[in-house]
């Protein structure tokens, strides 16, 4: 049996919804000796079971597995990653030729709060974010070896706290391989590279890119293992600008590039922060990338977070040629559209530029925006035309 939470009257609301967090505020009271990572009965004011879910040591008090009466347990689980592959079948990943790396599972916008799974050619990446998927790891994985049975490598990613109790690789010893994507060659490796390794969620974003560079000079900051260079060198950019701060970033993109047989003449990476960069470069582009790491992942960090947008954005649009493109992102989840549009609005208005918003961009299929769930939208983007 179950331990069980029990919500306050009137709080049961937004899980009837079919909502997939539970707020610590929202409870009146808990089983005995109930510890993180332990299954719950989410229980209304009345007693009533509404979901099942998995306690969190935290604000987010319960993340919801399902609603009304249903068994967790490996047949579960089958049934997530089936409807998952679905999705990636019908938006037409599976087997695809010219790309074979996509997101297999993405946390509540497949239905399990807590893990993400990406695919790289045969190997797969897991990003592991409670301590309930790594207690059942193994039923986990035996459901997902059901859909999908030809994986080599399966790696494990999870927070620091986890790290000293389990070999991450549950199968395999492979730390690198190859990629395809829209027939563009990258190196991924998920042991040294930042989250799973490479970017997916950009896929759309990139091949978008590769429309605005015939001809162009491009500037790409915060390029990671360079996929938005190696994109606009593939649609024949006349140069291309790369700038990061990681050593390691700088040696894959590098890797990257001579992988794709791309002319080294039409390309210059350049370590160095990238703030610093664009406050004391007088030289100006056609193209920009702005793709910045979080700078948000608490309701606190909020409000900074806007003014850096703003603050980097601004100094971008100082950088642009006239009729030039800003490609300009924000993944930090607690920043929403209106507040980072709001923020490229400030920096346009500060630095006198007449902007234009050609396209309003979001993840890719294989990241899904759970429409019950809308924090499992977190990418927002705009592509500006700059006067």
């Amino acid at each position: 049996m179950n331990k069980y939470i029990n919500l306050k009257k009137g709080k049961e609301a937004s899980t009837l919804r079919k909502h997939r967090w539970i707020f610590s505020g929202a409870i009146s009271t808990v089983s005995e000796e109930l510890e993180e990572g332990d299954l719950v009965d989410v229980l209304d004011f009345k007693k009533n079971k509404i979901a099942t879910g998995f306690f969190n040591d935290g604000s987010i008090a319960v993340k919801i597995m399902s609603f009304g009466e249903v068994v967790i347990n490996e047949d579960f689980f089958v049934e997530k990653f089936r409807n998952a592959f679905a999705i990636r079948k019908k938006t037409g990943l599976i087997n695809n030729i010219q790309t074979n790396a996509y997101r297999i599972f993405h946390a509540e916008g497949d239905g399990i709060p807590g893990i993400i799974m990406d695919w790289y050619n045969g190997h797969v990446v897991i990003q592991v974010h409670h301590l309930y998927i790594l207690n059942n790891i193994e039923m986990i994985l035996g459901a997902f070896k059901k859909v999908y049975p030809d994986t080599k490598t399966i790696y494990l990613k999870f927070t620091q706290k986890y790290s000293a109790e389990v070999d991450p690789f549950l199968q395999g010893k492979e730390e690198e391989t190859t990629i395809l994507e829209n027939g563009i060659s990258f190196q991924v490796n998920w042991v040294k590279g930042q989250k799973t390794g490479f970017f997916l969620d950009q896929r759309d974003s990139r091949s978008l890119l590769g429309k605005y560079s015939e001809g162009k000079n491009l500037l790409n900051t915060f390029c990671y293992t360079g996929g938005f260079s190696l994109y606009a060198l593939a649609h024949g950019a006349e140069s291309v600008t790369s700038i990061d701060s990681s050593t390691f970033a700088m040696q894959e993109l590098e890797k990257n590039i001579a992988l794709n047989e791309f002319s080294e003449k039409k390309h210059t990476d350049i370590q160095q922060d990238v703030m610093e960069y664009l406050t004391k470069t007088e030289e100006k582009f056609n193209v920009i990338v702005l793709d910045p790491p979080a700078f948000a992942k608490s309701i606190s960090s909020r409000h900074n977070a806007i003014m850096a947008y703003k603050r980097i954005n601004a100094l971008a649009l100082q950088k642009i040629e006239k009729e030039g493109i800003l490609f300009t992102y924000s993944c930090s989840q607690v920043v929403d559209k209106f507040s980072f549009t709001s923020a490229i609005l400030a920096a346009a208005i500060e630095t006198g530029r007449e902007v234009s918003i050609l396209h309003q961009l979001s993840q890719p299929a294989d990241h899904p925006v759970n429409i019950f769930h809308p924090e499992t939208e977190y990418l927002k983007g705009l592509v500006l035309f700059v006067k």
